[in-house]
């Protein structure tokens, strides 16, 4: 059995995480001691690991909640679900990648407009570029993204 202090530096992550997860269910301690310490045992541990895991190729805390039900339920759910929830998190990871490279292109011609001088900034041209209507050098156009809970990121 594990307390909180020794689960979480076994995976480097602070006690407030795992406090985190607890309060978001995605993993509770399998008992506590006497004095009222939380107490996790290797399942928990193994839970964890998986948590972790999860965060680290970018799923979302509700994205690990279902991938989670999935796991404890594993025999009577399709692989096809799991395949979906990755499906749907590449498609937003790749969404998300072309809207950077978007932002990445305009933020260079913007810089490449510029002097960079150290003269007064009232002729800046990338501060004009941003004041005008001029779409060649600014994004095309505008994209808002809306999150799943309706939103506006």
């Amino acid at each position: 059995m594990y307390r909180i202090g020794e689960l979480a530096a076994l995976y480097d992550i602070k006690a407030d995480t795992l406090r985190f997860y607890e309060k978001h269910g995605l993993l509770s301690p399998s008992s506590r001691s006497d004095s009222g310490y939380r107490l996790y045992n290797q399942d928990d541990s193994e839970r964890l690991k998986f948590i972790l895991r999860a965060k680290a190729v970018g799923f979302s805390l509700n994205d690990i909640a279902d991938l989670l039900s999935i796991e404890v339920d594993k025999s009577n759910r399709a692989c096809a679900e799991v395949k979906g929830l990755v499906d749907t998190k590449l498609e937003q990871v790749e969404a998300k990648l072309a809207e950077l490279q978007h932002f990445a292109t305009s933020l260079k011609s913007l810089s490449n407009t510029c002097c960079g001088g150290p003269d007064s900034a009232e002729h800046c041209s990338i501060l004009e570029a941003l004041e005008s209507s001029d779409q060649h050098i600014i994004a095309k156009k505008e994209h808002h993204h809306f999150s799943h809970s309706g939103h506006k990121d």
